[in-house]
């Protein structure tokens, strides 16, 4: 047998084990994994001599704006961030303009996207007011699992109330699909946002006050009662609570199919940084305190929060409010917008607290690989080196040190809080289904990205 691409000499990484040797792919899956005397010859080889062979890492919460806010980003650019930032896979969300709310805007959303990608990608549909109707045809249109706004966030859509909920619910446990939810409960925002704007309390510093805990965790335990009803999949996205993580945590325990995320920006950084960096590190929900974080990170070693994902969501600096360095160019943190690009230094972040004995390297494949590929049921297709699977890979330098520098970053809009941050343990290749698509943190594939649907 003749292989496409054989990668040896390194040490490949598994939730379960890592070896010394490397993997063979051809017509874009694996078809060999050993030591590198039982790995055959091939088109091309990659010596990974002295560096990490990684399942594929895959980014289940992404905003790459196409349709209609591409100024922002786009799917080329965005891909593009992601291979260089080790992604191998990515789901995007679907707050664009119009809403990826029905089948035909899927199917539009599917076109829109043909041969731009330069990794895979799923899309995700929106529930809102009105469309209950229209969760089956989206499933059926290709949608890897559907979201709901919750909290207050970009766009404004119309969240279903309680009583729609009832047959949103019950038409998404009928899809076997999960439900992704944005949990903040907008009373309590609107009331402690009027309440600091009242008090003339306008600095960045106050933005976690203005979303405080409990609106999370009111919010998540509300869509823990209606998943519980109708047997729906839930999924919290970009948990940031311990509250919250807490609820997961017992809603597991009790045998309900309910899931969680949270980001590198909840794990390392506290409301206190945005005096540093002001609205560059504005996102919704707001970044906590350390007994927050503790708890998040508790989560991830203990398997009730179940994987990492970026929330990448670019903004211009006139958006965001301020410039390079966060310094406030608006009146107040209230006229900033929300999010940052995320998904080109999201692993590097965390390998950097691989390197400092934070969680083992085993353990970040099984969070940042295994784990969103069977949350969003593309596992073992995705998410594993296993023979038959497509052959992804993250090829990581866990001795390479840098500086995060936003210039440097491949997204259409670079506003980040983590310009300057020192990193140990780098993505040095990425591979997607076999095709060679970053080299030493440059692209140098082609948009051969797939789009994905669920297995079921």
């Amino acid at each position: 047998m003749s292989a496409d691409l054989v990668i040896k000499n390194g040490w490949v990484v598994t939730p379960q084990e890592t070896f010394k040797g490397g993997v063979a792919i051809k017509d874009e899956k694996f078809v060999a994994i050993g030591t590198d005397d039982t790995l055959p010859q091939s088109k091309e080889e990659i010596d990974a001599r002295g560096k990490h062979i990684l399942p594929g890492l895959i980014d289940g919460h992404v905003h790459f704006r196409e349709p209609g806010i591409g100024y922002k980003e786009d799917f080329t650019t965005g891909s593009t961030a992601a291979v260089c930032g080790g992604i191998t896979m990515v789901m995007d969300m679907p707050n664009v303009v119009p809403p990826t709310a029905d089948a035909d805007k899927v199917r539009e959303k599917i076109k829109i996207a043909e041969g731009k990608f330069l990794c895979d990608y799923a899309f995700y549909g929106v529930v809102v007011q009105t469309n209950a109707d229209h969760i089956l045809p989206m499933k059926e249109a290709g949608v890897i699992g559907y979201k709901i706004f919750f909290g207050e966030t970009i766009g404004n859509l119309p969240f279903p109330d309680d009583g729609m909920c009832l047959e949103a619910f019950s038409n998404i446990g009928k899809s076997q699909l999960p439900l992704g939810i944005h949990a903040e409960n907008r009373q309590i925002m609107a009331y402690y946002t009027n309440k600091l704007k009242s008090e003339g309390k306008n600095d960045p510093v106050y933005w976690e006050a203005s979303r405080p805990d409990i609106c999370e965790a009111e919010s998540v335990h509300h869509a823990i009662f209606f998943a519980e009803l109708f047997n729906t999949k839930l999924h919290v996205y970009h948990m940031s609570s311990k509250q919250a993580a807490w609820m997961v945590r017992d809603a597991k325990a009790k045998g309900l199919r309910v899931t969680a995320e949270t980001g590198p920006h909840y794990l390392l950084r506290e409301p206190k940084d945005m005096e540093k960096v002001g609205p560059l590190l504005k996102m919704n929900p707001p970044v906590r305190t350390k007994d927050h974080a503790e708890v998040l990170w508790d989560g991830l070693l203990n398997g009730y929060v179940d994987s990492i994902a970026t929330d990448h969501s670019p903004h211009t600096l006139e958006e965001k409010g301020c410039d390079i360095n966060g310094k406030l160019t608006k009146p107040a943190i209230w006229d900033c917008i929300s999010g940052f690009c995320g998904v080109e230094t999201g692993v590097p972040l965390i390998l950097t607290e691989v390197n400092k004995g934070r969680m083992t390297l085993n353990h970040y494949v099984k969070v940042a690989s295994e784990n969103p590929a069977k949350v969003w049921q593309i596992y073992p297709k995705k998410g594993a080196i296993r023979l038959g699977s497509d052959g992804d890979i993250t090829i990581v330098d866990m001795d390479k040190e840098g500086v995060i520098d936003v210039n440097n970053l491949h997204s259409k809009n670079k506003p980040s809080p983590w310009h300057g941050w020192k990193v140990k343990g780098i993505p040095v290749y990425t591979i997607v289904r076999g095709h060679v698509q970053m080299r030493e943190g440059q692209p140098v594939g082609k948009p051969i990205g797939k789009h994905l649907r669920p297995l079921v």
